[in-house]
């Protein structure tokens, strides 16, 4: 009951920053549940690939809603989203059997210095200057291969890597936002779908697991952080978003770096 509560939490924390910023919620979710595993004495050496596909599985709900929204508004150019989810399957799929062999310490390492990485854009904003050059289709289908393999590593839905390739490639900000939005799904199906299979037989495994995918953390996740962005979206409207991202930064900053050197 008790690290049922502190899910719950965390889908709070992460909806309502990922309203706030339009953020994805897994820069948030890895790591949180990271130090919620660590509480309940799952083995460091499994800990991460069970933040990563947990986080992947919690996006898989959480995907939906946000789709549904640019769906809505008509502003997913869904074209460019399949070509790019063709190449995403495939990437996806690879980059989750590469990463469950790598050392739980060793993938901890990687997300804490991707953390650093996400934190120093944010706090300067850094985004890629457009090249005025629309993208062909065997690119979008090569870039969704990238971003998919990426994501299934640190447990993201690919809008940290989509947004700024689709921006660089001449879109405007709505579509490329919206755009990364329907990669969400694809990316988190194919990857929880494959940690799972690919833990299944993994030992030290908490109990309620399939695979890695831990199914706890996922309900208590997912049944707060959906209305909780609806609330970070509100406040976007209300608060200092500039200051408010760079303390965000900040403490990504910091979170990286016990994760690099504790």
């Amino acid at each position: 009951m008790t690290s049922l509560i502190m899910y719950l939490l965390v889908g709070a924390v992460a909806g309502t920053l990922a309203g706030l910023f339009g953020i994805g919620g897994g820069t948030v979710i890895v790591p949180a549940v990271l130090f919620g595993l660590a509480a309940q004495g799952v083995a460091p050496d499994i800990a991460p690939h069970i933040a990563v596909a947990t986080s992947l599985a919690t996006i898989v709900f959480t995907s939906l809603s946000s789709i549904r929204s640019h769906h809505l508004l008509g502003a997913i150019q869904w074209p460019v989203v399949k070509l790019m989810a063709a190449g995403i399957v495939l990437g996806t799929a690879v980059g989750v059997l590469v990463s469950v062999k790598i050392p739980g310490d060793v993938l901890l390492l990687l997300i804490g210095s991707f953390m650093v990485l996400v934190s120093i854009q944010m706090f300067f904003g850094l985004q890629p200057k457009s090249t005025g050059k629309a993208p062909g289709s065997k690119e979008l289908v090569g870039a969704g291969a990238v971003i998919g393999f990426g994501s299934s590593w640190f447990g993201i839905g690919g809008g940290i890597f989509a947004v700024p390739y689709l921006t660089w490639r001449s879109f405007q900000m709505r579509s490329a936002v919206a755009a990364s939005a329907g990669c969400g799904l694809p990316i988190a199906v194919t990857g929880a779908l494959t940690y799972i299979v690919s833990g299944w037989q993994a030992s030290g495994l908490p109990a309620w697991s399939s695979g890695y995918v831990y199914w706890p953390a996922v309900a208590g996740i997912v049944v707060t952080s959906v209305p909780f962005a609806k609330v970070g979206a509100r406040l976007a409207h209300s608060l200092d978003q500039k200051k408010l991202k760079r303390g965000f930064a900040l403490l990504l900053l910091l979170v990286g770096i016990k994760f690099l050197f504790f």
